[in-house]
């Protein structure tokens, strides 16, 4: 166990995560909304939408008008997410008020990487190899590798420790190739296998091979444990988490339509609040845009903490 951080730094997903994955169309006016009203709570890091194929994600037809539409507010970064040349050109048409960061986007499962994007993963390094390049020759830093359905996959099953490792292997390969420097390599539990367990095995043994990278996780909440699962990675130190409002989201590529999105914002403020890990995020506000979210939508989330409120609410009025 290694000591607790104080602090961590939350990547806040829930409107792109979100909106994709909601049935109806959102207006984009209420996009906007959501994403001024978590900037107001403190959270530091906002990603505000998807520039990919509107096609497989009609959700973000509408990004350039949120991408244009929206008020940033000054000290919170705004990330909006890219796969390919394309969506990295319709992002940097938005740089004077987006952060844009360059990475390499693997997967850990070869059934998740023929369902999620039609390639094989041998296509998908080739893939990734020329994306690198792109991305440097516009002036992108590549720093970061994802690593999708690290802890398991509907589709390919229980993902090892050394699955991991051997899909991160290929990803510095890839940096090595096209002179990317790596900073940080980010986890996603993408369709809810991880386990308390399988998180500290999995850290473990990518620590055991790259020690000074940083570790990222994204946690989806599909069997309910991602919370247990943040858990698990604070006590082994981890300081970087990303999260949605309310729970907001899910993949729409993962065969569970009815699965609970990403861990909650606010459930994760609430458990590194109450361990002492500063967040920066002023809860009872996050819980106020968790309920705005859930008002957008037009159905329950899976938040329990925007319906039963913070720890705190109530300690007042005992006092």
């Amino acid at each position: 166990m290694t000591d607790l951080p104080s602090h961590v730094e939350i990547h806040e997903e829930g409107p792109r995560e979100g909106f994709q994955i909601e049935p109806g169309p959102i207006a984009s006016a209420d996009k906007i909304r959501l994403i001024e009203a978590l900037a107001e709570t403190g959270l530091q890091h906002i990603q505000i939408c998807s520039f990919v194929n509107t096609r497989l994600v009609p959700g973000w037809a509408d990004a350039e008008a949120v991408a244009g539409g929206f008020t940033a507010k000054a000290g919170v970064q705004y990330t909006g997410l890219f796969f390919n040349g394309n969506g990295l050109d319709r992002a940097l048409a938005f740089k004077d008020k987006l952060t844009i960061g360059g990475s390499i986007s693997l997967t850990a499962s070869e059934g998740f990487t023929r369902k999620n994007l039609n390639r094989s993963p041998s296509e998908n390094i080739e893939a990734m190899k020329k994306h690198s390049v792109l991305q440097q020759s516009k002036g992108v830093a590549v720093t970061r590798i994802g690593v999708m359905a690290a802890f398991g996959c509907n589709y390919q099953g229980d993902i090892s420790p050394a699955q991991v490792v051997g899909t991160l292997r290929d990803g510095m390969a890839i940096a090595a190739e096209t002179g990317a420097a790596i900073g940080l390599f980010s986890l996603a539990d993408t369709m809810g296998w991880a386990t308390p367990a399988r998180i500290e095995r999995t850290i473990a043994e990518v620590r055991s091979h790259w020690p000074d990278i940083a570790i990222a996780l994204h946690l989806h909440d599909t069997r309910g444990l991602a919370v247990a699962n943040a858990h698990a990675a604070l006590k082994l130190g981890v300081t970087q988490f990303d999260s949605t409002a309310g729970g907001l989201g899910g993949c729409p590529f993962a065969g569970q339509p009815k699965a609970a999105g990403n861990i909650c914002t606010e459930e994760l403020v609430l458990l590194c609040e109450e361990m002492g890990i500063a967040t920066g995020v002023d809860l009872d506000a996050l819980i106020e845009a968790g309920r705005l979210a859930e008002a957008i939508v037009g159905h329950q989330l899976p938040s329990e903490l925007i319906h039963a409120g913070s720890l705190n609410a109530f300690r007042r009025i005992a006092a």
